[in-house]
C-alpha cells in the first residue's frame, strides 16, 4: 500500500536526510535513469521544465568532473 503525504496527520512527516552516494553509485543510479528514460519517455516531447532540469544535471556534473 503506497502511504501519501496527506495520509498522515500535520507535522508527522519528517525529512529523511538524502544518503551519502559515492561517485560509483551516483554514475549507476545516473545511467539507470537514463536508460530507463530512454526506453519509455524518448519518443514522448519533453516540457521546458524538464529540459531545465536536465540543463541543471549536466551542469553538476561538469562541476563535480572538474573538481575531481
Amino acid at each position: 500500500m503506497v502511504h501519501l503525504a496527506t495520509d498522515y496527520p500535520g507535522g508527522s512527516i519528517v525529512e529523511a536526510t538524502m544518503p551519502a552516494l559515492n561517485g560509483e553509485s551516483r554514475d549507476r543510479i545516473g545511467q539507470g535513469l537514463r536508460d530507463a528514460y530512454v526506453e519509455r519517455c524518448d519518443a514522448q516531447p519533453i516540457t521546458d521544465v524538464q529540459v531545465e532540469l536536465l540543463l541543471q544535471l549536466r551542469q553538476k556534473e561538469r562541476d563535480r568532473r572538474r573538481s575531481a
